[in-house]
């Protein structure tokens, strides 16, 4: 098991240096948004990963999202660690105000997310569909559905899932049979997806579904397919929770590193059929999943940089800690506060010739000469 310590120092650097970090702050809606800020929020956002995620990284892993008869329960100690990512704004961040989020700049909620990634990815990927949902909302959906949904998912008490893939459709959505037939204001869903990430758990007090469906109407192809809001709790008009909808998650599935993360079957209207509310026009939904589909393949590609970070971190420790060889002198020098073994004698030998072959190989007379007496010399 590694420690997670988040370069703060060197994703300053790139912000300042390489990004233009102040002349993002200067742009209109953004000028509360100081490097100083910035800096402070990055250090902040350092304490809660290593200090909150970290730890839970490993024995989630081990434990993982448990299923028992459609329920699903979070690994032991992720309930409360959402509650207080939720307590201290971490989840609506990069959100805008008007819902109740922070808005800072995407240069800085991005390094944030990176942290959350990079601590643990398997806590990080319930935030990263609540907000590609809540993206979709900001874009497709109507006021009425904004106003119903977006404040909360944004403050974190109800989460966001992204339903596309059927078991017989695949990647291929021309093939999705999900239904939705009309029923006064709301719509009937009844179909099965998979591969739902965060579809079922226990650490919010709802879970809004965004679910490709075709009307009765539909033309065949990605032409008739719609979007639909399907929330596991009814919402009533006040804004409190209702009765629970006609869902439910059939099983998880178990993926390698992610454990914890609980990747769900959903079935929709095996009753009734669920409640759902449509976004944006009949037969568009497929562009505008699109929205929610695109965040999550750039915070998919920032994954990657994630655990390519904490990879290194591990690797260097590592090879810091590791002992190896032995001491071929019996008074053993120091390099740079290293003792020197047999090993790096050798290695700094190696790194001589390469340099004096280098040299040779391009080099004029006097080049090749200063550089040969490097084979032969003893490191100093």
């Amino acid at each position: 098991m590694s420690s997670y310590q988040a370069p703060v120092r060197d994703m300053l650097f790139t912000m300042k240096e390489v990004a233009g970090l102040e002349g993002i702050c200067a742009q209109p809606g953004f000028e509360e948004t100081t490097p100083d800020l910035v800096e402070a929020v990055l250090e902040e956002a350092s304490r809660f990963a290593t200090g909150v995620l970290d730890p839970l990284n490993w024995p989630g892993d081990q434990q993982g999202a448990r299923w028992n008869n459609g329920v699903v329960t979070a690994a032991d100690g992720f309930k409360e660690a959402y509650a207080a990512f939720c307590e201290t704004g971490w989840n609506g961040m990069p959100a805008s105000p008007e819902f109740g989020g922070q808005g800072l700049p995407t240069l800085v909620s991005t390094a944030v997310l990176e942290m959350w990634k990079s601590s643990n990815m398997a806590f990080s990927l319930c935030q990263m569909l609540t907000l590609g949902a809540i993206e979709a909302l900001v874009h497709h959906g109507s006021p009425a559905l904004q106003q119903r949904f977006l404040p909360k998912m944004v403050s974190g008490q109800w989460t966001g899932t992204m339903n596309l893939t059927e078991p017989q459709a695949g990647s291929d959505l021309s093939a999705i049979r999900t239904r939705a037939v009309p029923e006064g204001d709301h719509y009937r869903i009844s179909g099965t997806k998979i591969f739902i990430t965060w579809g079922e758990h226990d650490m919010a007090e709802n879970i809004v579904h965004l679910v490709l469906a075709r009307l009765p109407d539909a033309p065949p192809g990605v032409k008739g397919i719609s979007l639909f809001v399907c929330p596991k709790f009814l919402v009533n008009d006040d804004g409190s929770l209702g009765e629970r909808n006609d869902l439910v998650c059939a099983s998880i599935e178990h993926k390698m590193g992610i454990h914890a993360s609980p990747t769900a079957v959903m079935s929709f209207g095996d009753g009734p059929g669920a409640i759902g509310y449509l976004v944006g026009e009949p037969h568009k939904g497929l562009g505008y999943m699109f929205t929610m589909m695109n965040y999550a393949r750039l915070n998919v590609g920032l994954e990657g940089v994630a655990i390519s970070e904490r990879a290194y971190q591990r690797a260097r420790a590592y090879a810091i800690d590791r002992v190896q060889g032995t001491v071929v002198l019996a008074d053993a020098t120091q390099r740079d506060g290293h003792v020197v073994t047999g090993r790096g004698n050798a290695c700094h030998a190696i790194h001589s010739i390469l340099g004096c072959q280098a040299a040779c190989a391009g080099g004029d007379p006097p080049q090749r000469a200063r550089a040969a007496p490097e084979i032969a010399a003893p490191p100093a």
